[in-house]
Formats: C-alpha cells, sequence, structure tokens
C-alpha cells in the first residue's frame, strides 16, 4: 500500500533517489533511467487517452497505464543476488501481462492490410500521440536492456516493453481509421 502524505523530502536534493529496498542511487543511474522512461511513456498514454472516442481500447490503455506503475515498481526493487529469495512485496511484471497485450495487439491488427511501406508518425491525435509514445517504450526498452548489461533485470520486464512498443504502433495504426489515414513513407520523395 502506497501513502504519500508528503510530496518533498529533500533526501533527493543531493542528485540521489531511494529504490524500494532503502538503498540510494544516483538520479542518472541507468536503473532510475529506465524506470523515468517508463514513467514517460506512461505520460503519453495518458495524453492518448485524452483523445481516443472507442471504449474498449481506452479500457486496454487503463489496464497499460497500471501495467506500467508494475513495471516501474519492478525496476525500482533491484532482483535478490544469487541464493536469496525475492521480497515478499516484491512486484514483477509477469508473463501473463505480455501474453494480454499481444492478445489484444492480434485482435487490432486483424483490421488492418497489411503494410506496403513504412509509416510516418502523424494522421490522427491520439495516432501521433501513440506514436510518441512508441518510441519512449523504445527508449525505455534499450535503458532497461542496457541496465541487464550491468545488473539483473526481470526478463519480463524487457519482454513486456518490447511487446509494448509493438502495440503502439499498431494501435497508431488503428487510430488511424484502421490505418487508412496513415501516413506513408515516400523513399527520396524530396530529391
Amino acid at each position: 500500500m502506497v501513502k504519500l502524505n508528503k510530496i518533498y523530502t529533500r533526501t533527493g536534493d543531493d542528485g540521489s533517489t531511494g529504490l524500494v529496498d532503502g538503498s540510494r542511487l544516483s538520479k542518472s543511474a541507468l536503473r532510475v533511467r529506465a524506470y523515468g522512461d517508463v514513467d514517460e511513456t506512461n505520460a503519453v498514454i495518458g495524453l492518448v487517452r485524452l483523445h481516443l472516442e472507442n471504449r474498449p481500447l481506452d479500457d486496454m490503455f487503463s489496464r497499460i497505464q497500471n501495467d506500467l506503475f508494475d513495471l516501474g515498481a519492478d525496476l525500482a526493487t533491484p532482483l535478490p543476488k544469487k541464493g536469496e529469495a525475492d521480497s515478499e512485496y516484491a512486484l514483477r511484471i509477469v508473463e501473463s501481462q505480455t501474453t494480454r497485450l499481444e492478445k489484444e495487439l492480434d485482435s487490432l491488427n486483424e483490421d488492418l492490410e497489411p503494410l506496403k511501406s513504412f509509416v510516418l508518425p502523424g494522421g490522427t491525435p491520439p495516432a501521433a500521440y501513440l506514436h510518441q509514445a512508441r518510441t519512449v517504450c523504445r527508449r525505455a526498452e534499450r535503458v532497461c536492456v542496457a541496465l541487464s548489461e550491468v545488473d539483473d533485470v526481470n526478463p519480463h520486464a524487457i519482454q513486456y516493453l518490447n511487446r509494448l512498443s509493438d502495440y503502439l504502433f499498431v494501435a497508431a495504426r488503428w487510430t488511424n481509421d484502421q490505418g487508412q489515414a496513415d501516413v506513408k513513407w515516400v523513399p527520396g520523395a524530396n530529391r
């Protein structure tokens, strides 16, 4: 349970931040950057939801936003050292969250024509914001992979981000009138 009764603590004034396990890291550390990029992805999805008129799609994004808070908590809680048990309070991304994304992605993709060109970010307002969310999500994924090269990271966290960026791409196309309003790349068009 989270209880926030005071927003500022002054403990981060030295450029450090506290993790769930009580340890402190520099605010520039890969782990902090990873969950910061996840938080930014979540914020852009909040902008997307302001422009959605489709209730089922909005419900999907509501679940995704909650998953992203789970993911942030996962990344803010270092995995236990070898031979140690994970804390009973550790919140981890699990495979079923990625599986749900895949099913919802497949459902949206059924309504789309196959691509014959790359798609430029744009079209309808929700699609433009979904493309922005996709690029921020890809950054979060890259930072998580970099973190995994120097510290243990829940592999389901990286899988979730990878699948989410695909989902955001398909959702962008879907909100562009099922791909009809996609802005297509024309190679060399301005030479």
